[in-house]
């Protein structure tokens, strides 16, 4: 299959769709996304579609705040550490390029704040801002 970069929404569906299919059927985060997802993943992933064309195309389709949802999730750094091998691995499986490298890019960086905002809630007991 020769690659090519994100340009579109069907690219980003595609990546998406992978991503999640192989998050839910994971032994280790697969249980925590499953559970609360439970009957909702198909407006979850339409969620996740409007907010990858946004942020990777430019294209104003998502709106909304993306941390809260995952403040009180019961993870920590390995958790994330697994989710981002999967989005790095669906990313380069399919796609290669600048708009590629960017959503790695956005990956980590997501990755990185939500950990830390998540474990700051954990030590704390407070609450998110937003």
């Amino acid at each position: 299959m020769d690659k090519k970069d994100i340009t579109c929404i069907e690219d980003i569906q595609l990546l998406v769709n992978t991503f999640y299919g192989r998050v839910q059927k994971d032994d280790y985060i697969g249980p925590i996304f499953n559970g609360i997802l439970d009957g909702r993943w198909d407006e979850h992933l339409k969620k996740m579609y409007t907010f990858w064309q946004t942020v990777l195309l430019g294209e104003h389709t998502y709106f909304g705040s993306p941390f809260p949802p995952h403040a009180f999730l019961p993870v920590d750094a390995s958790h994330f550490e697994r989710w981002l091998g999967l989005w790095k691995g669906t990313v380069g499986e399919f796609f290669t390029g600048p708009v590629a490298d960017e959503a790695i890019w956005r990956g980590e960086k997501m990755a990185e704040m939500f950990q830390y905002k998540i474990a700051h809630i954990q030590a704390s007991g407070s609450k998110p801002l937003m």
